[in-house]
């Protein structure tokens, strides 16, 4: 899967510029979002024709449908790799600023939510789907912990307001990045299992208790 390939490391990218302040990398990501929507659109085109000419139904239609939607979830994600990368751009003209401790690990479970979802859907896995699901939590607290770290931070010295309010800008685009794989998620057990648990309260007490 190209694209699933290619938003995944565009994600790992985008950080690594806001890290290392690598606002070359940075113009490089943005830059490079043209190609994603372009692949985007290729990969909805040929699912409407298949919809349109073939008529799929029952498993080959479930597949379809989970391909458009997860073909704009990627789509997404890369929308937002290229906000952090934005970000790290404008952070690299201002004085340095300690990341949040809670970025890193942010940033890998995020990162290993969306490859799991990816592959969930390769190997139309819905196990994995569900390990995937029951990850978002902990990414919420993650989320959770950086804003109060960076108002605390905000409130203690008035010179880093800039660069704390990109970092808290940074970890709203990580949750949402983590919403997406859980969409991507969601779609493979209906994918495999004809079921939709996007609503589902049981499914979702049961990712909260895994």
């Amino acid at each position: 899967m190209i694209l699933g390939s290619r938003v995944e490391d565009g994600v790992r990218r985008a950080i690594t510029a806001l890290l290392e302040r690598d606002t070359r990398l940075a113009e490089e990501l943005i830059a490079a979002d043209a190609e994603i929507d372009r692949e985007e659109v290729e990969i909805e085109e040929d699912c409407l024709k298949i919809l349109a000419l073939h008529q799929p139904v029952a498993t080959d239609l479930r597949f379809t449908a989970a391909c458009l939607k997860i073909n704009n979830d990627l789509e997404r994600i890369g929308d937002l790799s290229v906000n952090i990368a934005k970000r790290a751009r404008s952070l690299g003209s201002v004085a340095p600023f300690a990341a949040p401790n809670a970025l890193r690990p942010m940033v890998e479970e995020t990162a290993t939510m969306l490859r799991e979802s990816l592959d969930a859907f390769v190997r139309a896995d819905p196990m994995l789907a569900r390990k995937v699901l029951a990850m978002d939590t902990h990414i919420d607290q993650l989320n959770r912990g950086i804003i109060e770290d960076m108002l605390e931070e905000m409130r203690r010295e008035d010179g880093a307001v800039e660069q704390a309010l990109s970092f808290l800008s940074v970890s709203k685009h990580l949750e949402r990045i983590a919403d997406h794989a859980t969409n991507i998620a969601e779609d493979v057990v209906y994918m495999v299992e004809g079921e939709i648990i996007r609503h589902d309260p049981y499914e979702k007490a049961r990712a909260k208790g895994s």
